[in-house]
């Protein structure tokens, strides 16, 4: 199967490691970032999410606006807007960007965050509203029919868009979440489900989840699974864990100045959602695990979001990663510190050997199938004149 790889689409330069030098919407320093990831083969950047963070569909269009191929993820909470709204900005972003828009809808996990927006549901009312929520965009991007909708959070009548996106039926929807309300609300709705890193036995243990979620929910098909690291790589071992110690000794020094290497949870607050609990407790458990992930970097964020390293050469991060698409993962979301070279370096050394590695994969796959089906035929063919010759 294909394989393809996220990026971030920042829009300033910080990190964890290093505070932000440019605007919160640095025009320049977005369209650079997009371009190494386009010029890398990378097949699509993320615009994340946060309660004061530059709007991400405006700065999702002005990217679109400037790149013919890199494909966009937009992350979306569904309680910033009505869905119907949210639906007509997706299919306009659809149509500005010539089909290249996947949406990624988030229920938040924490309730500060969501609050500082006005949110003050339940984490299951959230995932309850969220489920609702994407079946309403869904259908009021195919429906070419005035519609009426009354349900636990929206009620409306007579809807009807005049915009639809370019992609048909629709585009992609990206869900994640690791507790059991998300492996429900991901089975039945999401095209694509996503993982943060976590050791190869979970991370299959998750996998099983979701799909025995979708096929609860009556789905013939599957989601396809994307899980994200944070890769640190340089041109040999040594100078990869000097690196990766370097890295997490930046992070600590910045949460222990106080400042939040994180503005989605207070500096110290404890996690409330199932994917960072997971992330510590895995921490707790062991620094490293299977080939390359080392989880000092989820730990010292307090498990804050896509935090757990892959740590190594080029070629052991590739083949750390090739592990992961041996389970059944298909989109691979990796993101560095220093986000920039980080982006040029992954793409350049370790993107090339993870796409040729699974071309093989794919060839021998191929050619096993053909020669099962040779076989196969070869085997009624027998049977065929056998049955002939008895009945002869």
């Amino acid at each position: 199967m294909p394989v393809e790889f996220l990026g971030i689409a920042a829009t300033g330069d910080g990190s964890e490691t290093t505070p932000r030098t440019t605007a919160a919407f640095d025009r320049d320093y977005t369209l650079r970032l997009a371009r190494a990831h386009e010029d890398h083969g990378w097949d699509r950047v993320l615009f994340a999410y946060g309660s004061g963070s530059p709007e991400p569909a405006a700065a999702a269009a002005f990217l679109a606006s400037r790149l013919d191929k890199l494909q966009i993820l937009l992350a979306h909470r569904p309680n910033v807007s009505y869905p119907t709204f949210a639906a007509k900005t997706f299919a306009t972003l659809d149509q500005v960007s010539e089909g290249r828009l996947t949406v990624h809808f988030i229920t938040g996990g924490t309730d500060h965050e969501q609050q500082r927006e006005g949110d003050f549901l339940t984490k299951d009312q959230r995932y309850e509203r969220t489920r609702e929520y994407i079946g309403i965009v869904k259908k009021a991007w195919t429906s070419r029919e005035p519609f009426d909708h009354e349900g636990p959070h929206y009620r409306f009548h007579d809807f009807v868009s005049d915009v639809f996106p370019v992609q048909q039926p629709r585009p992609a929807v990206s869900f994640g979440g690791s507790s059991d309300a998300a492996y429900a609300a991901g089975g039945a709705e999401a095209d694509i489900y996503c993982l943060w890193g976590e050791p190869l036995a979970r991370t299959a243990e998750q996998i099983e989840r979701v799909r025995e979620a979708a096929r609860a929910a009556g789905r013939s098909d599957l989601p396809r699974i994307q899980v994200a690291f944070r890769p640190i790589i340089a041109p040999t071992e040594e100078l990869a864990w000097e690196k990766a110690h370097r890295t997490v000794a930046a992070i600590r020094a910045r949460r222990e100045s106080g400042e939040p290497v994180t503005r989605r949870r207070p500096v110290g607050g404890a996690p409330e959602n199932t994917g960072s609990q997971r992330l510590i407790e895995i921490a707790e458990a062991g620094e490293r695990y299977d080939r390359a992930l080392w989880t000092p970097t989820a730990a010292a964020t307090g498990g804050a979001g896509n935090s757990n390293a892959l740590v190594g050469t080029p070629e052991t991060v590739a083949q750390a990663l090739l592990d992961y698409y041996d389970l059944g993962v298909d989109i691979l979301s990796a993101r560095g510190y220093d986000l920039l070279d980080d982006a040029i370096d992954f793409g350049r050394y370790v993107i090339p050997i993870v796409r040729e590695e699974v071309a093989k994969r794919d060839a021998a796959r191929a050619e096993a199938e053909a020669e099962a089906e040779a076989e196969a035929a070869a085997r009624a063919e027998r049977d065929r004149h056998q049955l002939i010759a008895v009945q002869a």
